[in-house]
């Protein structure tokens, strides 16, 4: 008999775990462990959907014939590792060898690579195939480059997989309508619910467990309205290129208090679960320009994402393992403000990131990177701390997606590996891209002084502390020519201002 082991995260039918699986000859195993459910802690919602979505497609499994043991939770057998439970199943039943897709983190690859050792079985580890490309193909692409530029990367994404394309021509005469994509929201602007479902039988029994066994995590576990099997994922793509697709690409960055969700799409749950498969989402998107009922730079912004930077980011991942989580560029060391888990915090735009996170395991690109991320670079917050919060409060975030982004895109943490620039901003950007700074006791228009954004003063603080390492970047030599031109007077109540800050940030909340 072969044991086939399925993650939390590898949720599809194609699975190459399970591809050649015979019902009535292997046994598959799905676990909910102790040791992956809290190595960090995960938001109640994220532990909840993926402990529901494994259910799921548990049941799914059976259906189709194929014998499933299930561990959940609270089993008393349960041994809370992984490795514990297929260790438990062997020493049961005979099992020649055991069939796993690889994980998507190097921490639970490396120690499944000794499992056969351990085991006394054969073990044979399989590509993940669920991404367009594989983490050698990925190498292969990185070989001999100066500089890992997403553009590139995607251009080729394009070609080889036919998407948007006219012959060797990107469709609409260019690659990339990122600059068609940037714009604010007016102060009237329609956007329609998101997808939800109403929880079964399956899934209250889950969130009961949940509240129990994880009530010091962070997040608000109800209400609850994920979709957790596949057809309702589709719905949930389906609504999305229906209703918000065709507003997306012009709203993308747009952030409005009171509208956590805007026209993104939010299956980013899914697929990286695996209930959705990215070429699915690809050309469902496709269609909508075909067909007329999407504008090309939204399809192209949205699909930029997945063939584009969600590839991208997961190649990043595999080359760059294991130093890269120990990154440390700028030597940031600030510990981790309080307000990141509770959003009491006077600064709004921080207040409403945080509080959507509490409430929904879940924010949008522009909230996570210049609003959250941006403060976090400007303040100095240590990365390693960073990247476990990222990784903990969103329910889409595993370590393949999740640290790349934290220490490349929003701490420069590897000095630029891909990034040309640290994303650093100041309050000018947050205003012109959201409504926040309308609702802050702080003035995102003063640049110095109590009242004043600490964005604006962090900011020139962050370059003034970073000069050395940063003035020779050609795309932040220019801000470094108005920091000279700034009298001694001005640049001291910047450097006061963000001493005072920061020191209450040390002590109390901001």
């Amino acid at each position: 008999m072969r044991l086939r082991l399925v993650l939390g995260d590898q949720l599809s039918l194609s699975l190459s775990s399970l591809r050649d699986a015979k019902p009535g000859e292997d046994v598959i195993v799905m676990a909910e462990v102790r040791e992956e459910a809290s190595y960090v802690r995960h938001h109640k919602k994220k532990i909840a959907f993926l402990f529901s979505a494994m259910r799921h497609f548990a049941e799914e499994l059976r259906s189709r014939g194929h014998r499933v043991v299930y561990v959940n939770y609270d089993c008393a057998e349960n041994t809370g590792r992984l490795f514990g439970e297929v260790l438990r199943l062997i020493k049961n039943e005979t099992v020649s060898e055991v069939i796993v897709t690889k994980p998507g983190e190097y921490r639970l690859l490396d120690e499944m690579e000794s499992w056969q050792e351990r085991l006394g079985v054969p073990v044979e580890l399989r590509d993940d195939d669920r991404f367009l490309c594989s983490a050698e193909g990925f190498q292969k692409w990185a070989s001999g480059r100066k500089s890992l530029r997403l553009e590139y990367f995607y251009r080729e994404m394009r070609r080889d997989h036919a998407i948007l394309m006219e012959g060797d021509k990107p469709l609409g005469g260019q690659w990339n309508y990122d600059h068609d994509n940037r714009k604010s929201a007016p102060k009237e602007l329609d956007v329609p619910a998101p997808f939800s479902v109403e929880p079964d039988e399956i899934t209250e029994e889950v969130l009961a467990l949940v509240a129990e066994q994880f009530p010091e995590h962070f997040g608000d576990l109800q209400p609850f309205s994920l979709a957790v099997t596949r057809e309702d994922a589709l719905k949930a793509l389906d609504q999305f290129v229906a209703e918000r697709l065709g507003r997306f690409g012009d709203y993308q960055d747009a952030m409005v208090q009171g509208e956590p969700w805007m026209f993104h799409s939010h299956i980013s749950f899914y697929l990286n679960c695996g209930l959705l498969l990215p070429l699915e989402c690809v050309r469902a998107a496709e269609r909508a320009y075909f067909d007329g009922t999407a504008p090309l730079n939204s399809v192209e912004g949205f699909i930029r994402q997945i063939v584009g930077w969600r590839e991208f980011i997961r190649g990043i991942y595999w080359l760059s393992m294991p130093d890269y989580a120990g990154l440390n560029y700028f030597e940031a060391s600030r510990n981790l403000p309080e307000f990141y888990w509770t959003g009491e915090t006077q600064m709004n735009c921080l207040h409403q990131c945080i509080v959507e996170t509490k409430a929904n395991a879940y924010a949008h690109h522009i909230q996570r990177l210049m609003v959250i991320g941006n403060f976090s670079l400007l303040a100095g917050l240590a990365p390693k701390q960073m990247s476990e919060w990222y990784l903990a409060v969103y329910a889409d975030a595993y370590e393949w997606v999740e640290l790349p982004n934290v220490n490349g895109m929003i701490l420069f943490a590897d000095g630029g590996l891909f990034a040309s620039k640290p994303y650093a901003a100041s309050g000018a950007y947050i205003n012109r891209m959201s409504n926040y700074c309308e609702h802050c006791s702080y003035s995102h228009a003063t640049k110095t002084g109590e009242k004043a954004c600490p964005f604006n003063y962090l900011y020139w603080n962050f370059l003034d502390q970073n000069e050395e390492k940063l003035r020779g970047n050609p795309r932040i030599s220019m801000i470094y020519r108005s920091w000279d031109k700034m009298s001694d007077s001005k640049k001291n109540e910047i450097r006061s201002d963000s001493r005072r800050f920061l020191g209450l940030l040390d002590g109390t909340q901001a």
